[in-house]
């Protein structure tokens, strides 16, 4: 199997069978930008809604450089892993201070923008600008090593490096760059699948390396997993006074994870503490606050990429000390009907639901009297 063979079966299928998304097709460099960074590690179906929304909220890389970081954030919640979002934000903010207002059109200098790593860069300069670069996300890593054979870790090694070099020299030999680039993640999104490749659809099967020799279910090498960490946390729902009209909530700092949204403060249960105990000393270490933990609202359980959690959420009361910036970006006192102003990650809407389901029967109990 000659590289043109590849390329000429795979462009051919790309052409007739592939899906019709608002993003394919798009010529205008940073709604590209915006679709590739809300597809890594997000699911097409999830990012579809959110594409249409963030564009219409910022529709210019000037609209989205103006504005806020609350706003982006606000625009990004619940689609996950809000570093892209921060990124993005400052990658605007450089672009039209330093560029113009125009993306950079190589890859060694889309490079140099916040959150521009190689995947993101090369899907860009590829798919905006036409450059003959690679863009190797899990998809192509996974149709490569199946069409290739290659037996080791694609990860790391020898197996990272073999990924890399036939990335690259496919895509340096591309007759469309980025159609190219296109075909190659369809190909890996609707039929080289991670389970169950639907090898008998395949354009390439002929060729596949990993077909011919029954390993197209075993590919591609990866370390076994890690066993995933469980953390308790316990947050708290502070009211200011015990009329539970005003509930302080706190924001997360900058540059940690979920850097920039909003929260119910607490933390991690450390050995030999109570969920209470945790609570007031995580209070006092985060605000300078002290408070008198109440009775249990929710509890929440919810995997990250690396560790999960289950977060218990309690009421609790303010009873003394000022709110202070310690370990939290800022703090504000708000109301229930305060809360869509603000961005929340999906835990902290899952307490809000059930704060707002409380106050919502305390309303109606206190009206039937």
């Amino acid at each position: 199997m000659t590289h043109k063979t590849l390329q000429v079966k795979l462009l051919n299928w790309f052409e007739k069978n592939k899906r019709a998304l608002p993003w394919r097709g798009e010529t205008d460099p940073y709604r590209i930008w915006v679709s590739e960074v809300m597809l890594q590690q997000t699911q097409v179906a999830t990012v579809e809604p959110y594409y249409r929304r963030f564009l219409q909220t910022f529709p210019t890389v000037q609209a989205l450089a103006a504005a806020p970081l609350d706003a982006v954030l606000k625009a990004w919640e619940g689609l996950g892993y809000y570093a892209r979002a921060r990124n993005l934000h400052r990658a605007a903010r450089e672009i039209v201070a330093n560029h113009g207002g125009e993306l950079p059109r190589t890859f060694r200098q889309l490079k140099k923008l916040p959150g521009f790593g190689d995947y993101t860069a090369g899907a860009v300069a590829s798919l905006a600008f036409g450059e003959p670069v690679p863009a190797v996300d899990g998809n192509v890593k996974r149709v490569l090593s199946r069409i290739f054979a290659i037996q080791t870790d694609i990860t790391r090694g020898d197996g990272r490096r073999q990924i890399t070099a036939i990335a690259t020299e496919l895509a340096q030999s591309a007759p469309r760059p980025g159609d190219w680039t296109e075909a190659l993640m369809e190909l890996g999104a609707v039929v080289c699948t991670p389970a169950r490749p639907r090898c008998a659809d395949c354009p390439v099967r002929g060729d596949c390396a990993a077909r011919q020799l029954g390993l197209a279910e075993t590919l591609p090498v990866k370390p076994a997993r890690a066993k995933i960490p469980h953390f308790d946390v316990a947050a708290g729902i502070i009211f200011r006074t015990p009329a539970r009209r005003e509930f302080l909530i706190a924001r997360r700092p900058l540059d940690g994870m979920l850097g920039g949204l909003w929260e119910f403060p607490g933390g991690k249960l450390e050995p030999g503490e109570t969920l209470p105990d945790c609570l007031r000393r995580e209070i006092r270490e985060e605000l300078a606050m002290e408070i008198s933990v109440r009775e249990p609202v929710t509890v929440v359980k919810h995997a990250f990429t690396h560790f999960k959690i289950t977060l218990h959420a309690f009421a609790a009361e303010w009873t003394g000390g000022e709110p202070q910036k310690i370990g939290v970006a800022d703090w504000a006192w708000v109301t229930p009907e305060d809360l869509e102003k603000y961005a929340f990650a999906h835990t902290d809407r899952q307490i809000i639901a059930a704060l707002l389901q409380v106050t919502n029967s305390e309303l109606r109990i206190a009206n039937s009297e």
